[in-house]
């Protein structure tokens, strides 16, 4: 046997808010008994497991030493433009002249996550 993953969790500071945030970032809906001020949320991904939010007293103070990599369904810079204008904050630019790399973005709670190329950019560039 072996352990199949159920969740990934994320500590934050308001897990209703947070997870409303995610749940644009992915286009799916928060767990159906989410309400505003649940210390627990979930974002439902379709067959996969669920981003979950678990609210915590202490804040985030350092780098995640685990992260999220989004990769697009168009371009890497429509989709970092899309998820700024949702209340991202750029971290890094990783982004290259010769189009790869990615950029490196923060949700409303500071937690980075990556976007990568699209498959689309992906496929052009090989």
């Amino acid at each position: 046997m072996v352990s199949e993953l159920q969740n990934v969790a994320i500590d934050c500071a308001n897990a209703y808010e947070l997870a409303l945030f995610w749940s644009k970032v992915f286009d799916r809906p928060l767990h159906p008994e989410d309400r505003p001020g649940d210390e627990e949320t979930e974002v439902m991904l379709p067959g996969g497991p669920a981003i979950f939010f678990n609210q915590v007293p202490e804040p985030k103070t350092v780098k995640n030493r685990l992260h999220l990599c989004l990769r697009p369904k168009t371009t890497r810079e429509e989709e970092v433009e899309r998820l700024l204008g949702l209340g991202a904050s750029l971290v890094h630019d990783r982004r290259n002249a010769d189009g790869t790399g990615w950029a490196v973005l923060a949700d409303p709670e500071g937690n980075e996550f990556c976007v990568l190329r699209g498959n689309a950019e992906r496929a052009a560039a090989s």
